[in-house]
């Protein structure tokens, strides 16, 4: 039955191309059902149905009910006001995003990067899956078929590709994946579960929320076509590549020509090979500042993004942070307009780097013509900057704390930030499984280790963490990500928005309102964008969850493999398999870390000396920016702590969910976000 379902899929989409009929058809087209997730097994947070969101201001069930009983309160939780109504429609609708929505993507990806027009296009990717059989997997294996030389280096035929993309027991696609045909073509967009869901490899069940800690999306981007246009998320820059024989017109009215197309393209192939199994770069600053996919157990986890620039407006921040992904980071032309700002590259070059060799013909830039006139002619979203579908702000070209580059990701017919608050909704009710963890008296004991290692002074609280940014000189892990947004703050304006029931498109002269900024503490804003500290600084993170999401830190470098370390006699551990130790050792050889021995790297600074070394050895982690230095808050015995008391922090540690069967005394004041 499910070759037959392949088989009339496949004749579908070439039906459709040969005929050429303008329809369009998404697959797989809803969001996996509830019963095949652990969703409805997990201890969710608090629900914040019935609540309202005043531009990141919550206002409580009961408030609520108080404050509906006036004109007045009417009027304080109006949509024009900016309040959002947490209601199970808005969540249902985020569940919905969450899975299916693009943002418009699927022409990026398709027609001018070219993911399916390299070595793992849609047929492989369709044969691995048949390959399954039904089983699940956390990591889609991809065989080539013929050599293949990308980066530097070269792919023989019969090389097994880690893809990292993780397929539910039962289904015939990909997490994150979705395939739309439309006018005549077969097209793939990105979804937020293609790194934000993940697959009990034993079950087959999708963990919702759960990072994908092994998606290689780094080798994913690398084989497509035009990797090139991805140049803003490496370390290349078309500054520097040599000019090669293509003809553009520039800003002046000049002839002139652009950066070799496929010198550029090696280039950036080889940035992107670097990049680990489970690290992205988010920031388009023109540096590899490779950092692990978050998770999305978002509740009282703010600010947001890895050194906290996602701290204000709805949902304190959260909602910047999605808006983010498709907004600006998923889309490199949004950041054409103020490319020579941002990055010191003239607007021109920018645009033409990207598309003049484009996978699709029609967005290929022919021979002597302007990039920015051709890109307006073919773009997707005329009227709208970029080419995913966004929305300009009140401050465009400006950006501001709400939307860093002036764009609100948006789809036409839905109201303002509709789908990204519901999103935010929907991430703030989600929890991990609960973990199996060990006996209470070893969890009494761990939770008394956290509070004698001072681990409270940060990760305090019920939910693991004070919201506060820490200094990158204080905290000591890898710089190079913590003053990644820096750029983007030079351009600043005070942030306004539109109401939430703003039609999408706005129509002219909608309503403004301004986007408070006292929700977060003005020293951590100005810290998280390294405008009072050059060095910026690194958010606390929140400690739930962590049994599903080694290898640890930002930069991931945190890790060790099952069997790399053994215990002695004297009760002390050492490293069994120096093979296993650091991301060089386990994910960029497709193993998977282990939570217990990664966590054990991470307390124990005899370990974590030779793992940072393993890691510093590798030529393509130094270039990504990976090694696991930093967070040196040990737990060894030079701190005075026994092998014992190690052994039971990490058990703790590891307990930790929505709804922690030991507490520590120190973390049991209710630590929310009452505004």
């Amino acid at each position: 039955m499910r070759l037959r379902t392949v088989i009339v899929l496949i004749a579908l989409v070439a039906f459709v191309s040969i005929l050429g009929y303008q329809i369009e058809l998404t697959l797989p087209g809803t969001p996996p059902d509830i019963n095949s997730t652990y969703t409805p097994f997990t201890k969710a947070p608090p629900s914040a149905v019935g609540s309202y969101d005043v531009m990141g201001y919550v206002i409580s069930r009961d408030d609520a009910k108080q404050l509906l009983q006036t004109e007045e309160g009417r009027n304080q939780l109006s949509a024009d006001n900016g309040a959002v109504e947490i209601t199970e429609d808005l969540i249902n609708l985020g569940r919905k995003a969450f899975y299916r929505e693009t943002f418009g993507n699927d022409i990026l990806f398709t027609d001018v990067v070219g993911i399916l027009d390299g070595p793992l296009g849609i047929g492989k990717l369709s044969k691995a899956i048949l390959g399954l059989k039904g089983k699940g997997t956390t990591n889609l294996q991809v065989t080539l078929d013929e050599d293949v030389a990308i980066g530097g280096r070269t792919f023989t035929a019969g090389t097994v590709i880690n893809t990292g993309l993780d397929v539910p027991k039962g289904s015939l696609f990909p997490l994150g994946l979705v395939t739309h045909v439309s006018d005549a073509k077969l097209r793939a967009g990105i979804t937020c579960a293609l790194c934000h869901t993940t697959v009990n490899e034993n079950t087959g069940r999708i963990i919702e929320g759960a990072t994908n800690t092994d998606v290689n999306l780094g080798v994913l981007l690398a084989l497509a076509s035009n990797s090139a246009a991805l140049f803003r998320q490496t370390d290349v820059s078309p500054n520097d590549i040599p000019p090669g024989s293509h003809t553009y017109i520039t800003s002046e009215g000049d002839t002139a020509y652009l950066p070799d197309a496929k010198t550029l393209e090696d280039e950036v192939d080889a940035s992107l090979l670097s990049w680990p199994p489970g690290n992205f770069v988010s920031n388009g600053d023109l540096k590899n500042n490779s950092s692990k996919v978050p998770s999305s157990y978002t509740h009282e986890a703010w600010p947001y993004a890895w050194s906290g620039v996602a701290s204000i407006g709805w949902f304190h921040g959260l909602t910047t942070l999605n808006n983010a992904v498709f907004g600006l980071n998923a889309d490199p032309t949004t950041t054409a307009d103020e490319s020579e700002t941002v990055l010191g590259i003239d607007k021109e070059i920018y645009l033409g780097s990207m598309f003049q060799n484009a996978a699709d013909a029609k967005f290929r830039l022919p021979e002597g013509v302007q990039p920015s006139k051709f890109v307006d002619d073919v773009d997707p979203t005329p009227g709208a900057p970029g080419i995913n579908w966004t929305i300009k702000m009140p401050e465009y070209p400006k950006g501001s704390l709400f939307m860093q580059n002036g764009l609100m990701a948006a789809t036409p017919g839905l109201p303002v930030a509709a789908q990204l608050n519901g999103m935010s909704a929907w991430q703030n009710t989600l929890a991990p499984p609960p973990y199996p963890a060990a006996d209470r008296n070893t969890l009494e004991r761990g939770a008394k280790i956290f509070t004698q290692a001072n681990c409270a002074e940060c990760h305090s609280g019920r939910y693991f963490t004070n919201h506060k940014v820490i200094p990158q000189r204080e905290v000591g892990t890898q710089p190079v990500r913590a003053p990644a947004s820096k750029s983007f703050a030079k351009l600043f304006v005070p942030p306004k928005t539109y109401p939430p029931n703003v039609p999408v498109p706005v129509p002219p002269n909608a309503p403004v309102l301004s986007v408070p900024t006292d929700i977060a503490p003005h020293d951590d804003i100005e810290l998280a964008y390294a405008l009072s500290d050059p060095d910026g600084g690194y958010k606390v993170n929140k400690l739930i969850g962590m049994y599903l999401h080694a290898p640890y830190l930002h930069d991931a470098g945190v890790a060790a493999g099952a069997t790399a370390l053994k215990q002695e006699t004297d009760g002390h551990f050492s490293i069994a398999d120096p093979e296993q130790i650091g991301m060089v050792g386990t994910l960029m050889k497709g193993i998977k870390p282990d939570p217990t021995a990664s966590l054990r790297m991470l307390l124990d600074r005899n370990l974590r000396k030779p793992m940072v070394a393993a890691n510093q050895a590798s030529p393509e982690l130094q270039r990504a920016n990976v090694s696991g230095i930093g967070h040196e808050y040990w737990v060894d015995e030079a701190a005075g702590f026994t092998p014992q008391d190690q052994t039971d922090l990490i058990e703790f540690l590891l307990s930790i969910d929505d709804d922690p069967e030991v507490l520590p005394a120190s973390n049991r004041d209710v630590h929310s976000s009452a505004f």
